[in-house]
């Protein structure tokens, strides 16, 4: 499953926070988007939500960016 995200660093907890018009989904994260902290967060955030190993979650594109894509193998 892919995912078209938009997250919210330094956020004060990790959580979902609705989507936008476009069908894009919104996570807020509490870590800081700092040598791949926040990317890291979001993987293990996703993989525990959707029940699968930390591996099973790629990041696709947006490494540096907010609006980032993501692949969930389930």
């Amino acid at each position: 499953m892919d995912l078209k995200l938009k997250v919210i660093p330094r956020s004060a907890r990790t959580e979902f926070a609705g989507a936008m018009a476009d069908g894009t989904v919104k996570i807020k994260l509490a870590a800081v988007p700092e040598d791949g902290k926040a990317n890291a967060a979001l993987l293990a955030f996703l993989a525990a939500h959707y029940g699968v190993p930390v591996a099973a979650v790629e990041l696709l594109s947006g490494a540096t960016s907010p609006r980032k894509r993501v692949r969930v193998h389930l």
